[in-house]
């Protein structure tokens, strides 16, 4: 039997909808928020009310772009959790009215575990090898940083997680520090590329077992700017390229070195990456190279899947659709959510 899915996504600031058939993708529209770039962060308020302009419009299109009708769905599902309740709830609305109106099943997603099984996505024009279960995910975004033992679509086990700050939001307030536009991720990788990743060294957290810690090497990179721009008033301006290099090849080591102790620890050597994180050039790349030198066997998502997108929420829904793991129409957002 065929199924059809459409995904809602809006944990964020991201409208998304997308449509699945049968585990493979027809349509992933995404509308961005760019409202946000002036306050240096997401304003939830403002989030949640383009939601609602956006949410109509960018369903009609994904149904338009996959060449399907609102009748040809079976199923709808939706970001219950984790993220921003305002922008969860216009989702939430959206999605219970359409499965009501239609008569479908409504089916709830967990975000992060929708980040992770974006590497089951089938592409209808090429072939993709997929993962084998278990493997080791490492789940890098603006709120989460995790290591992940996926041992089945539905089956997933956090072995080493953030005590504190993400690693996304580390280069977000790095960047903030040295004067550069939010997001700051995206702009410090690109100025990485043309710096030395040497040229300044920062202090790295002594965490325990597998978990993260990012907070002291923020707070570490912010006195060590503020030191040298009491000689240097121009020390930023004259730096910016090795500052940013350096900084991202620390949040990389860090992130690497944890991941590395992970794969000694479980045996596992199938490794993913997933999350807005892994769109970093430098993650990829040290992934790539440690892969080669220790016969890893490692899945990169496509950039288009490493954001917020509706194409994992749609694919997450189709395994659950499998297992009829549907949800009650009193089924309510999350802002906080485990696996």
């Amino acid at each position: 039997m065929s199924i059809t899915i459409l995904g809602i996504e809006s944990s964020c600031d991201d409208t998304s909808a997308a449509v699945i058939k049968d585990g493979f993708l027809l349509s992933n529209l995404i509308a961005n928020q760019s409202v946000h770039e002036k306050y240096g962060g997401v304003v939830p308020e403002l989030a949640s009310r383009a939601h609602q302009q956006n949410i109509i419009p960018v369903v009609h299109q994904a149904l338009k772009n996959a060449n399907v009708t609102k009748e040809d769905i079976d199923g709808i599902a939706f970001t219950r959790g984790p993220g921003l309740l305002g922008s969860l709830l216009v989702g939430t609305s959206f999605a219970k009215s359409f499965a009501l109106a239609m008569d479908i099943p409504l089916i709830e997603v967990n975000h992060l575990q929708a980040h992770i099984l974006v590497h089951f996505i089938k592409d209808l024009e090429k072939e993709k090898k997929l993962p084998a279960f278990p493997f080791l995910c490492l789940l890098v975004s603006g709120g989460h940083t995790q290591i992940v033992v996926v041992k089945s679509h539905k089956e997933m086990e956090i072995i080493g997680q953030t005590i504190d700050d993400a690693a996304g939001e580390a280069f977000d307030k790095c960047a903030k520090v040295i004067g550069l536009p939010y997001p700051g991720g995206p702009v410090i990788d690109k100025n990485a590329q043309q710096g030395n990743k040497f040229a300044f060294k920062f202090n790295r957290p002594r965490i325990k077992d597998l978990d993260y810690s990012f907070s002291g090497l923020k707070t570490s990179f912010l006195y060590y700017i503020r030191d040298h721009i009491k000689e240097d008033p121009n020390f930023i301006q004259e730096n910016m390229m090795d500052l940013c290099a350096s900084i991202q090849y620390t949040i990389i080591e860090i992130l690497m070195d944890k991941l590395e102790k992970a794969i000694q620890q479980t045996g596992i050597k199938q490794i993913a990456v997933a999350g807005g994180v892994s769109a970093n050039s430098g993650l990829r790349t040290a992934l790539i190279e440690r892969a080669a030198k220790n016969n890893w066997e490692t899945f990169i998502p496509e950039f288009n899947f490493t954001t917020d997108n509706a194409a994992m929420i749609a694919i997450t829904g189709y395994y659950k659709y499998m297992n009829k793991e549907f949800a009650s129409q009193d089924v309510a957002p999350i802002a906080r959510f485990a696996y």
